[in-house]
């Protein structure tokens, strides 16, 4: 299942992470902690989604969720 799709306030695991081969898109998840194997949590729902991975919390679009599988 992908970010979009998780539950508020859960903790899930990141098992891969599918770009479609937009190594830009790769490379900006990569650089906020997205990888597998690595925690996230969904802390708000809108119109956007609101992450915590580590320690720290970032905005991220339906589209950049959508490439995240947990």
């Amino acid at each position: 299942m992908t970010l979009n799709e998780a539950e508020l306030e859960k903790e899930y695991i990141i098992k891969s992470v599918d770009t479609g081969g937009d190594e830009d898109m790769e490379g900006f998840l990569f650089s906020l902690g997205c990888y597998s194997g690595e925690t996230i949590t969904v802390v708000d729902k809108r119109r956007n989604l609101v992450v915590s991975i580590k320690d720290a919390r970032y905005n991220i679009d339906p589209e950049l969720a959508a490439a995240i599988i947990i």
